[in-house]
């Protein structure tokens, strides 16, 4: 098969990274795999890993982004896929119309994926049009379903976002040379309570019901010191600067630090006594809790979204209510005193199956007799 993946660029992302892991699997299963964005950091490794990267600007919000839909109809009949999957808004558009303009015989099969719990408009339905359309958890396959009851349900297939159990493996510890220099970094962590919310520095993170939280474990009597890991995008220096001044006027200075953004995320997991998910909005899919508890580190997260979904199935013990800042401080309380129920691990949300999934899709496609769907 030629298979075709489009989206804005590959700077990063979760969306960025499900499409090098798609990229990797064809290829190892003997496929050609074509990547169209306008680039980004990753761009490399794509390419090592034995793709191709063809750089094309559809996610630029202009109207100059118009003109590409007549370029990459030629570019389809010249280049011939079979498959075009795509899994961004606006480039969705621009090749879904370039797509409508080819005499359907010589259209290539469009698979979408919804990986977000997108605003509910016509300009999110492109996502819907696929030929077939991937939801990436049961809490998206629940959106499309209610939002946009007019798309075909036979068309809907259900594959969970993965990770890679090599890459977060059951029971691992970091070595003695990275422990030494994060303790000689952070040494208020030291004989401490780990608590650890992971994610960029935005209001939908959840960090204000940290500093809550902590203040009210921090009155408990709990010897608990937060991270705060993630980048901070100068957009929102306003709100790293309202959570600083918040944390100083409450005398939470020793006990919540923040790291900034971090390549050994894998290794902050390991140290943490539990990793918390705070988001105030539904998420589309929990990977964060999926790699954590694959390393067997307990997880506390608002049970609503992906977040609840793959909590319920690997940790429930984990799953509060949302925004219940209350049962969440007990939770951490007696788990801290008696010790927190044992991770089993992760045999659900694995790359292996995604990746199988996924091909299974372009091969129901290309296997077909005609090229209807």
């Amino acid at each position: 098969m030629k298979v075709v993946q489009v989206l804005p660029d590959l700077d990063g992302g979760g969306v960025e990274r499900g499409t090098l892991e798609v990229a990797r699997g064809l290829v190892a299963a003997g496929h050609e795999s074509l990547v169209i964005s306008a680039g980004g950091k990753l761009v490399p490794q794509l390419e090592r890993e034995g793709s191709r990267h063809l750089t094309w600007d559809l996610g630029r919000k202009s109207l100059f982004t118009l003109r590409h839909i007549w370029s990459l109809r030629r570019w389809m009949r010249d280049y011939q896929p079979d498959i075009i999957h795509l899994r961004s808004r606006l480039p969705a558009w621009i090749v879904w119309l370039a797509w409508k303009g080819l005499p359907a015989g010589q259209r290539p099969h469009l698979v979408t994926t919804v990986h977000g719990l997108y605003s509910v408009s016509g300009y999110s339905a492109i996502m819907c049009r696929g030929e077939r359309v991937i939801a990436v958890s049961q809490t998206v396959m629940d959106y499309i379903q209610n939002n946009y009851p007019e798309t075909d349900s036979t068309k809907l297939r259900l594959i969970n976002r993965g990770i890679d159990p090599e890459e977060f493996p059951y029971g691992f510890q970091p070595s003695a040379q990275w422990r030494e220099a994060w303790y000689q970094q952070y040494p208020q962590l030291v004989s401490k309570k780990v608590l650890t919310l992971p994610g960029r520095i935005t209001r939908l993170k959840g960090h204000q019901d940290l500093i809550t939280l902590v203040a009210a474990l921090k009155q408990a009597g709990i010897p608990v010191h937060a991270l705060i890991v993630g980048g901070e995008d100068p957009r929102r220096q306003a709100y790293a600067d309202e959570l600083r001044a918040r944390i100083r006027e409450e005398g939470l200075d020793d006990w919540i630090t923040f790291t900034g953004a971090r390549g050994d995320i894998r290794e902050i997991y390991a140290v943490s006594d539990v990793v918390l998910s705070l988001s105030n909005k539904p998420e589309s899919f929990g990977r964060t809790v999926v790699e954590c508890l694959s390393l067997g580190v307990p997880v506390a997260g608002f049970g609503h979204g992906g977040v609840a979904e793959t909590l319920a199935e690997l940790y429930p013990e984990g799953l509060v209510a949302k925004g219940d800042l209350n049962e969440l401080q007990q939770r951490l309380q007696s788990w801290f005193r008696a010790g927190a129920p044992e991770v089993s691990g992760n045999a659900v949300y694995t790359l292996e199956r995604m990746i199988s999934d996924t091909l299974a899709v372009y091969d129901e496609l290309t296997h077909r007799s005609d090229k209807q769907a």
